[in-house]
């Protein structure tokens, strides 16, 4: 496998160079993050110029959580936030079955779109019911966490 593909990892894994190549830029640019100003990195350019690059807290948190899912050899997809995906994309993000996405949309949980027999999925609509699930499911446990303290279980 040739260490210089230009495909995406959308379909395919990363191999061994670029796993050590998003390992070592990861620890490049956590080295220089400062959480307020973002990280201050100097890049060289095929002439030998030297460029200083400053990416925003926003960019180098996601430039970084781009880089953590490559150095642990994940693939990934991205998803712009005006994205209309099909019922079987958002079951994906999602991380549940099609048919229960579809009981989701059925039921009014998550806004779609209809055009024929087909349903599509609004990228921010399906973020933002991610976002209010996962909050449940975080309260949730910490609920059950305070519970299991009270009760001397840990």
């Amino acid at each position: 496998m040739s260490a210089m593909r230009k495909d995406g990892f959308a379909e395919r894994l990363p191999n061994e160079v670029e796993i050590r190549n998003a390992e070592q830029l990861r620890t490049i640019i956590a080295s220089q993050l400062r959480s307020e100003e973002g990280a201050r990195i100097s890049l060289a350019q095929p002439d030998g110029e030297i460029r200083t690059v400053t990416l925003s807290p926003a960019l180098a948190a996601s430039f970084m959580e781009v880089l953590r899912l490559v150095s642990t050899g994940r693939g990934f997809r991205m998803i712009p936030v005006d994205a209309e995906l099909t019922t079987q994309e958002a079951a994906d993000c999602l991380n549940v079955s099609r048919p229960y996405l579809i009981k989701l949309l059925e039921n009014g949980e998550i806004p779609h779109l209809k055009t024929g027999r087909h349903r599509k999925v609004k990228a921010s609509e399906l973020f933002a019911y991610k976002q209010k699930r996962d909050g449940i499911r975080a309260s949730a446990l910490s609920e059950l966490a305070a519970l299991d303290a009270e009760n001397d279980l840990i």
